[in-house]
């Protein structure tokens, strides 16, 4: 508990560092630059083909007629791009936490060791590529999951906690990877997951709720769904500055760990090393091959007949 409230307030300082707020300008700046151009060609298309899928599907509406009764016509018409950002949001977030991990978490890493650990060993256990396939492999496992989950979204109570869970181990399993990748050897890291897993795992649930706030952007009124494409934009530099954040907390709050894990086995060695060697201990040589179990004697020299 010690290491994590350590670990939260550094950073919270640093993610008001300049450094660190400059560099997330590059993931605003790409993923702002996809969202953009992607909208400009197929969002109003893509409203438009979900508008009339729900106006020639059946089954929906007997739903539509419902909700022209108790919300008014006007919901009709924002339903399609209610539908349509359900959908774009969820890889908008998956996109600003691969970015993140990508381009900033590194340069956090070698920030963070330069000020607080410049005495730590960096034994290079992870590589840009196995991080990459960990990034993907559970991006991709996290989507299933939301997929697989959407329908118990419709039970209140479920809604404000699956989201959270699948987003929050998501980004333990990526940032965790990413903030040991560069000092820690392969066991080193095993060993700091295995030991420290619910603390990690409650970091990645925090910020997966943190990461919830820019969402509340669309429950202002609404009138923000008309700006969704821009809207989205900034959606994009707050879940950047969330996930910055939980970069920045888990490179802490690993590296933290990672020293005192060293000090521990650096300790055991070096009492290991002054214990004294207990001669009762010690193997004792066994019987030779010749040896008498039968008899418990001693093997006798040959008898030579006389001459």
């Amino acid at each position: 508990m010690k290491l994590l409230l350590d670990s939260v307030w550094r950073a919270a300082a640093y993610l008001f560092m300049p450094r660190v707020f400059g560099l997330t300008l590059l993931p605003l700046l790409v993923a702002g630059g996809l969202t953009l151009v992607t909208g400009y060609f197929f969002y109003e298309p893509a409203v438009d083909g979900v508008r009339n899928w729900l106006e020639t599907w059946s089954l929906t509406e007997a739903v539509l007629r419902w909700l022209d009764l108790h919300a008014g016509t006007s919901f009709r018409a924002m339903m399609a791009i209610i539908i349509v950002l359900a959908v774009a949001i969820p890889v908008v977030v998956v996109l600003s936490l691969l970015l993140v991990a990508a381009f900033m978490t590194p340069a956090l890493v070698s920030l963070v060791a330069e000020r607080r650990f410049p005495g730590l060993e960096r034994l290079r256990g992870g590589n840009f590529w196995r991080g990459l396939a960990v990034s993907l492999g559970a991006t991709l496992l996290a989507l299933v999951g939301l997929l697989l989950s959407a329908p118990l979204w419709l039970v209140p109570p479920l809604a404000l906690i699956i989201p959270p869970l699948i987003w929050g181990w998501l980004t333990t399993r990526v940032m965790s990877f990413d903030a040991l990748a560069e000092h820690a050897s392969e066991a080193e890291r095993l060993r700091i997951r295995e030991r420290h897993h619910w603390p990690l795992l409650m970091i990645g649930i925090i910020t997966g709720y943190l990461g919830a706030a820019p969402t509340l952007l669309w429950a202002v009124s609404a009138a923000t769904l008309i700006l969704a494409p821009f809207l989205i934009v900034v959606s994009i530099w707050l879940y950047t500055l969330v996930f910055a954040f939980s970069a920045l907390w888990f490179v802490h709050y690993c590296l933290g760990a990672l020293r005192d894990d060293r000090l521990i086995v650096a300790g055991n060695a070096a009492a290991a090393a002054r214990q004294p060697v207990d001669l009762r201990e010690l193997p004792v040589a066994g019987p030779g091959p010749d040896y008498d179990f039968q008899r418990d004697v001693p093997p006798q020299p040959p008898v030579l007949p006389p001459a």
